[in-house]
């Protein structure tokens, strides 16, 4: 019995024979799994290996497979041979290679310069094009030998089109049909000697999803204009353009593809080496993949390389110019669009340009500058991005956003509460590795304009690029992860010690130890952090398989469960689950489905008919209340064909079609039309009359399955009779059990009702006592009845087949009133009444014709295309359009060509719609768009939409500045951190920023705030219990529990006059103020005492060792240092350093650059000073007293991201 899932994932048992002669072998048992299609027929083929006569060469298939010999290809070493046998047919195929598939060009390309002085020529690279002076270039091509294209000898107009890379797949389209194949299993082309197992199915089998592309709509900033030079570069390029339309292999509804052209110049080259920089590169780009896949984006993305450049000294420095972001930017992007193929089919034509440089081409800390919605635009689509280690991935997907029309979140939308949450599209770029998301202005502005890029609709070519490890961090330690972020020669900062080295990747430089510094994101996931473990999602975890990414495999099927019918065909299914293993970690799901079903009790009931549909209907009739009554129910077919397995009834009293709010029981008919087809949840299933899930066997017309018509036979005649006695029925003739095709009509006009009712029941069908004569279409005995009056003759038809015999009624309405009744049905000649034999004939056998059933597509609009016949099987009988199977094949006519469209093409031209209102109605970044489309004239008065490189001159602009006028000056405010304390009383703080500088109005808002917790659980104070308690400088440790525990009595006298603590995020400190180990924030660092063998007594160093042990870990080494000074330490240098430290206004943690160096001066025991630094050069100096200002009045204007 064979069974399908209900997606039609078939699990099958399959024989496969071979011998000598490629005919005979071993038994496989397989199940097949095709989980991204639907499929309503495919067969399961072993092809063979022939030669040009079709004779059996073996089973091997794959271009590389160890035992393939030339035998195998054939003399004619140009040409491959199949042979494929499916649906009937033999398929010889004759394939020869496809050399335009994936361009021969597609390369790794590096570009040497002559030496920089000083240097000499490496004698490595003599091997280069071009002479030193010039300048020189290798490339490393890709290599694909496995594509091939051809025809099915013999037969006229096919063509195939075929990999075997591994085994056969492509498409192979004969005289009247498109089929694929493909692999039952992938990556088993070393085992083909005994013959692998393919499928192929048809193409109408599968159902393909819409594709919607519309135009690119792109903005040119004033800042750039210089990029408009470049349209007499493109117009060769447009001229080429219109010879060929780039090929689209659009894979998914939501799926985009960018192809990126990856610049490196040779800051990045050196630093990173040449033989590690390749690596290092596809490392970075597949982190900025995955952050396009995240699930927060709301479509779904793919970042794909296609093309990597490097670049020499001299290119490098003639495209970056310092401080000048904008003319860097303009050179770059004129560079990339210089390195664009004219040919679009070409496997180097990219998308979008990615620079990466070490050079300042801007203000300090700017890391990269793009143009917006510049997506597909020969000349925008384009990035400067600063490359300064795995961090810089986030500042290439941020500028990415930009040209993919994303603004920045609080800039222009009402995201601006997201970017502390770690949001790509931050003004500053923010996010770290393991808590980024997008936000939802960024999804809802991609969504605005992604449908217009239709450059990522390609389905780019697969380059054989070195495979990552799954986790990118294995390769690459963390001093070498610290070198890529700050220069040579940082390394992991050792000067303290964190409770957990995979939080924050802190770094230093051997020159100053304990300057530390840190760009808040955590170590790549895989990196080592201690003996037998790594970094895993911010934390030190031990080693296991289960942390790398697993996809998921499906464990064992259930057995089947019950029917869900007695008789009358059911359905019983089977589960799996995916758990064998489960996936995790980004893991694939399992393919297909996790149910499969299988048809049971077959057999017809044994008892009068009852109609499924109709009994889940008449159950409604106690408790389904419509319009607050009561109903019987009767069974209802939807019209919508999609609908007919949920469950429709009809209301006998009134008529109305109510939805029953549920799915038809699985085994219910889909249609009254169609007496095999089942709904199984709540999809209709095919069904052939043979109850072979996805036959085509279909009755003939006396329900012979497969049938001619041979043993049909046609009853016909007349009935007449003079009812005796008004409003009495009287039987006129049994229509028996089996009849189809069924037609009653009265020959005049008569006031009496024709009545049928069921002999078996005496249930009236139509026009029982009581009811109404009248014109309707109603389901009774499992088959739908239409019933007519006009003009006073009744007419009665129904395809049946009757299930019950049913009595044909005369009800009188007028004495002495004749009624003639004609009937004709037909029935299975076994099955005829015993009747005049001249009422009985022989249905006549159908006999079929091809014939001409429409023109195909013309292949060009206008200017002259061909289209050909296209032939369908009609039956003469009635000249019905039929299925082609009941035609002969060899007598179909040989397809007739014929010119088309051969009106002069008319030039399309530039089409813009009404300006949109304006974004904002203040402020710096109002816009107003509009949709801008190439459009071509047709013969027919109506325009059709082409690429835009079609239309000539200038695109219209379809992204204007409007109401830039500033806005009424307000503050701004941040939340508020957690409270200083974790009891007692303590302090909350926030950021509080004037957008317009120092011009806001009303009063500031307060940016601290006193916090209450629960209370601290008091202890009687039995005084200090270390000398460092009467240091002041120590004195905001009295809001850590462990150190009030320790200095209690020094922290009860300053009480209430302390100033408030602020213990904050590194990253929240400017870059220019100078700290001391105090200042570092609580979850990084806190202090542990660390006193010298001469000081204290033995019950002060065990108390003071209690201490360390209570408080946070992670600062011990930062109170080690701070402790290193001796107990006659001048209090009055430690107080100064301690106001000075107090004096500095904590900012927020959306500023760039925190470098926090030490505030004892003592020489001897240096302390460690940690630095959050995001972009900026590390910079050190004297703290001023306007310190405070400067960082109110710097950080809102630098960004990471700079505005385009």
């Amino acid at each position: 019995m064979v069974f399908l899932s209900l997606w039609l994932i078939a699990a099958s048992l399959v024989e496969v024979r071979t011998s000598a002669d490629g005919q005979a072998g071993t038994d496989e048992m397989v199940q097949i799994d095709l989980p991204t299609k639907r499929y309503r027929e495919y067969e399961l083929v072993t092809p063979v290996s022939t030669n040009l006569k079709g004779h059996y060469l073996s089973h091997i298939l794959s271009a590389n497979h160890k035992k393939r010999s030339p035998r195998d290809v054939s003399s004619n070493s140009e040409h491959l041979f199949f042979n494929v046998t499916a649906f009937g047919r033999d398929f010889h195929l004759r394939l020869k290679p496809n050399t335009h598939f994936i361009a021969p060009g597609a390369v790794v390309e590096w570009h040497e310069t002559a030496p920089r002085p000083g240097n000499t020529t490496d004698p490595r690279n003599s091997h280069l094009h071009g002479s030193a002076s010039e300048g020189s270039w290798r490339s490393e091509p890709l290599q694909t030998s496995c594509a091939y294209v051809g025809d099915i000898m013999d037969i006229p107009g096919t063509s195939v089109a075929i990999s075997n890379c591994d085994g056969l797949a492509g498409m192979i389209k004969s005289d009247d049909e498109e089929y694929f194949i493909e692999p039952l299993e992938r990556g088993k082309q070393m085992d083909e000697e005994n013959g692998r197992i393919h499928v192929v199915y048809k193409r109408s089998a599968v159902e393909q999803p819409p594709r919607d592309v519309s135009e690119d709509v792109y903005h040119r900033e004033s800042d750039l204009e210089g990029l408009d030079d470049l349209g007499t570069v493109y117009s060769n390029i447009g001229q080429q353009l219109n010879k060929t339309m780039r090929r689209r292999r659009h894979t998914g509804e939501n799926d985009y593809n960018i192809e990126v052209l990856l610049g490196v110049d040779d800051s990045v080259v050196r630093f990173h080496g040449k033989e590690h920089v390749q690596n290092y590169l596809l490392t970075l780009m597949n982190i900025v993949n995955e952050i396009y896949h995240d699930e927060s984006l709301g479509v779904h993305i793919n970042v794909v390389l296609v093309r990597m450049i490097m670049l020499g000294y001299a290119k490098s420095i003639s495209l970056i110019e310092r401080g000048n972001p904008s003319r860097s930017l303009e050179n770059v992007c004129r560079w990339a669009c210089q390195q664009q193929k004219t040919d679009p089919n070409h496997a180097e034509h990219h998308d979008h340009a990615i620079f990466l440089t070490r050079q300042d081409f801007g203000p300090a800390g700017m890391q990269g500058y793009a143009p917006v919605t510049g997506m597909c635009h020969p000349v925008r689509s384009c990035t400067l991005n600063h490359e300064d280690g795995f961090s810089s991935a986030f500042v290439v997907a941020h500028e990415t956003g930009h040209v993919l029309g994303m603004e920045h979140d609080g800039q222009g939308n009402r995201c601006g509460d997201e970017t502390a949450m770690g949001s790509v599209m931050a003004p500053l770029v923010q996010a770290a590795f393991h808590r980024y998301h997008w936000s939802r202005c960024s999804g809802q502005e991609l969504k605005r304009y992604i449908h217009s890029y239709d450059c990522l609709l390609d389905d780019p070519f697969e380059h054989d690029w070195p495979k990552l490890p799954e986790l990118p961090g294995i390769n690459y330690s963390m001093d070498e992860q610290c070198r890529f972020d700050f220069g040579v020669g940082y390394k992991m900062c050792t000067a303290f010690r964190t409770f957990d080295p995979c939080k924050q990747l802190w770094c230093s430089h051997p020159d100053n130890p304990y300057f530390c510094k840190t760009k808040k994101g955590p170590p790549l996931d895989g990196t080592e952090c201690a003996a037998g473990k790594w970094c895993y999602k911010g934390h030190c975890m031990w080693k296991n398989a289960n942390q790398q990414k697993q996809d998921g495999n499906w464990g064992s099927w259930t057995k089947f469960g019950s029917c869900s019918r007695t008789c009358g065909t059911g359905v019983r299914f089977r589960t799996r689950q995916c758990n064998n293993p489960t996936p995790i970690n980004g893991g694939q799901d399992c393919p297909g489905v996790n149910f499969e079903y299988q048809l049971c009790n077959t057999e017809e009931c044994q008892k009068h008919f009852e109609d499924f549909r109709a009994q889940q209907c008449q159950q409604r009739n106690s408790h389904f209340d419509y319009q607050n009554t009561k109903h019987h129910w009767l069974p209802h077919e939807h019209p919508d064909s999609k609908k007919r397995c949920h469950l429709y009834c009809q209301s006998k009293e009134t008529g109305d079609v109510a939805y029953m709010k549920q799915l038809v029981h699985d085994g219910t008919r889909c249609s009254y039309k169609d007496p095999y087809s089942i709904c199984v949840r709540g999809e209709c299933v095919k069904v052939g009359c043979d109850r072979e899930i996805g036959s085509n066997k279909v009755e003939d017309k006396c329900g012979v399955c497969g049938g001619d018509n041979s043993h049909c036979r046609t009853v016909k005649g007349t009935f007449t009779r003079t009812p005796r006695k008004l409003g009495k029925t009287r039987g006129a003739f049994v229509l028996p059990k089996g009849a189809r095709n069924i037609s009653l009509a009265e020959t005049r006009e008569t006031k009496n009702v024709l009545a049928i009712k069921n002999q078996a029941t005496g249930h009236y069908i139509l026009n029982g006592k009581g009811e109404e004569a009248k014109s309707r279409t109603f389901i009774d005995l499992g088959v739908e009845w239409d019933y007519n009056i006009e003009d006073d003759i009744e007419t009665l038809h129904t395809d049946g087949p009757l299930h019950d015999p049913v009595i044909v009624l005369i009800i009188p309405q007028e004495n002495d009133t004749r009624s003639s009744l004609t009937y004709k049905y037909i029935i299975h000649e076994d099955s005829v009444p015993t009747i005049n034999s001249n009422n009985v004939i022989q249905e006549e056998l159908d006999t079929f014709e091809w014939a001409l059933k429409s023109w195909s597509q013309c292949s060009e609009p206008c200017g002259g295309g061909f289209q050909y016949t296209k032939y369908g099987c009609r039956r003469k009988s009635d000249s019905k359009m039929v299925h082609r199977s009941f035609c002969e094949v060899n007598k179909k006519p040989k397809p007739i060509r014929r010119m088309c469209n051969i009106q002069e093409c008319t030039h399309p031209v530039w089409a813009a719609d009404e300006w949109e209102h304006c974004s904002r109605s203040c402020g710096s970044s109002g816009n107003q768009l509009r949709t801008v489309r190439c459009l071509q004239p047709l013969q027919d008065g109506t325009n059709r939409s082409v690429h835009s490189k079609y239309c000539l001159g200038d695109r219209p602009e379809s992204r204007r500045p409007c109401n830039r006028v500033p806005c009424p000056a307000q503050w701004k405010t941040g939340s508020w951190n957690e409270c200083s304390v974790t009891c007692g009383e303590g302090t909350e703080v926030r950021q509080v920023l004037c957008r317009t500088g120092d011009h806001c109005d009303g009063e500031k808002p307060e940016s601290v705030r006193p916090c209450q917790l629960p209370p601290c659980n008091d202890e009687p104070c039995l005084g200090d219990k270390s000398i460092f308690c009467q240091m002041e400088v120590l004195a905001r440790y009295c809001s850590i529990p462990g150190y009030n525990k320790l200095c209690c009595e020094s922290c009860s006298k300053r009480s209430g006059t302390l100033p408030p603590p602020y213990l904050q995020e590194a990253a929240e400190i400017h870059s220019d103020a100078i700290f001391g180990p105090s200042d570092l924030p609580r979850s990084l660092v806190m202090p542990t005492p660390f006193l010298p063998s001469s000081s204290g007594t033995r019950a002060e160093k065990k108390s003071l060792s209690s201490f360390s042990s209570m408080a946070n870990p992670n600062a011990d080494a930062a109170f080690r240092a701070s402790s290193r000074a001796s107990a006659d330490f001048p209090r009055k240098r430690a107080h100064q350093a301690g106001r000075k430290t107090l004096e500095s206004v904590p900012s927020s943690s959306s500023i760039k650059t925190d470098h926090l160096r030490p505030a004892s001066p003592v020489a001897a025991a240096p302390s460690p000073a940690i630095s959050d630094s995001i972009g900026a050069s590390p910079q050190t100096r004297t703290p001023k007293k306007d310190d405070a200002k400067s960082v109110s009045r710097r950080h809102p204007t630098r960004s990471t991201a700079s505005e385009r």
